[in-house]
C-alpha cells in the first residue's frame, strides 16, 4: 500500500508509481500509432481493390453456370436483346422449355456499381459477360481493366 501525506488540498506520494503520463510519452505513442497506420493503410486498401476484382470474376462465373443451365433447358443462349434478364423472366418469344428463374436474386451490378454487359454471340465464345472495371469505360489497366468471361 502507498502512503499518502495530505498537505493542504494537495496529495503527495512518498513512493510508488506516478499518476498519469507525461506529454512526451503521449506524443511518442501517437507517433508510433501514426507510423503503423501509414505502413498498414496502403497495404489494406490495395487488397480491397483486389477483392473487388475477385468478386467480379466470381459473379461472372455464376452467370456462366446459370446461362449453361438456361441453354440446356431452352436449347440456346439468350440473345443480346434478352440479355441476362432472360435468366429471371421467360423471354417474350415464348421459350416453352424455359424452366427458370435460373438465379435466386436479381442481377447485381458489378462491385463498382456498373451494370454487366451481355453479348450473344460473343467475340471469343458463344456469349460475353463484361464488367468495365472501376472506371466504367472500355480498356484500362489494374482495377480499371475490363473483366470478362
Amino acid at each position: 500500500m502507498v502512503e499518502v501525506q495530505i498537505k493542504g488540498n494537495h496529495r503527495y506520494q512518498r513512493r510508488g508509481i506516478p499518476h498519469g503520463f507525461t506529454l512526451l510519452e503521449l506524443l511518442v505513442v501517437i507517433v508510433i500509432i501514426g507510423l503503423l497506420a501509414a505502413y498498414v493503410g496502403p497495404k489494406y486498401f490495395s487488397q480491397l481493390g483486389k477483392s473487388e476484382v475477385t468478386i467480379t470474376k466470381a459473379q461472372i462465373e455464376a452467370f456462366e453456370k446459370a446461362l449453361d443451365t438456361y441453354r440446356l433447358d431452352v436449347g440456346r443462349y439468350p440473345n443480346s436483346e434478352e440479355g441476362l434478364g432472360a435468366l429471371l423472366v421467360a423471354p417474350a418469344d415464348g421459350a416453352l422449355k424455359w424452366n427458370g428463374p435460373y438465379l435466386k436474386k436479381a442481377i447485381p451490378p458489378d462491385p463498382w456499381g456498373h451494370p454487366y454487359l451481355y453479348r450473344s454471340p460473343g467475340t471469343k465464345s458463344e456469349f460475353d459477360i463484361i464488367s468495365m472495371g472501376r472506371d466504367g469505360q472500355t480498356g484500362g489497366s489494374g482495377e480499371d481493366a475490363d473483366i470478362t468471361n
